[in-house]
């Protein structure tokens, strides 16, 4: 399939996903909300420059902001993960793996360990900064980890489900 025809279809899956379902999904234990829109960024191809990942973290963030009438909220969280994704794939990567430019980061090209760290990583910076922006206020430290630490733990629970029900692991083996 045609990485633009997929990728496209793969941005309106996730938005839809998360504005059709888990958007009305009640907060679990009064703070977690599980986010997996980001997931489309995460998955794009080793090679998606940082211009266009942050240009396509804007488009998502903002389609979300606009159901969920959050103005600014998930696109500025989901522009700084497509901003530090290359950043942080080559900390965790041989070179060679991340010049593979085709290829999309999945437990078949990077493992299980990288690929936890990965998805754990961006997801934590992304929950960190939406939360941090929802909340603009300091009463509650420990809130305002708690809420981080337990989105973040149950967004990546869900990716790591997506990834296995998905098995994209055999389509990216060469």
């Amino acid at each position: 399939m045609n990485n633009i025809l997929k990728n496209s279809i793969r941005f309106v899956l996730f938005l839809m996903i998360q504005i059709i379902i888990l958007n009305e999904v009640p907060p679990l234990h009064r703070f977690i909300t599980p986010y997996v829109y980001f997931l489309f960024i995460l998955w794009l191809p080793f090679g998606t420059n940082r211009i266009t990942l942050t240009i396509l973290g804007f488009l998502l963030g903002y389609c979300l902001d606009i159901f969920t009438n959050t103005p600014g909220l998930h696109a500025a969280a989901a522009c700084l993960i497509g901003y530090l994704r290359p950043t942080l794939l080559n900390v965790l990567l041989a070179q060679e793996t991340s010049e593979e430019i085709n290829k999309e980061p999945s437990v078949g090209t990077m493992g299980w360990g990288p690929y936890i760290v990965y998805t754990f990583f961006i997801t934590f910076i992304h929950h960190f900064y939406l939360v941090l922006l929802e909340w603009l206020q300091f009463g509650s430290f420990g809130y305002f980890i708690g809420k981080v630490t337990a989105t973040t733990l149950i967004s990546v629970l869900l990716i790591v489900l997506v990834e296995l029900i998905m098995n994209r692991r055999k389509q990216n083996r060469s």
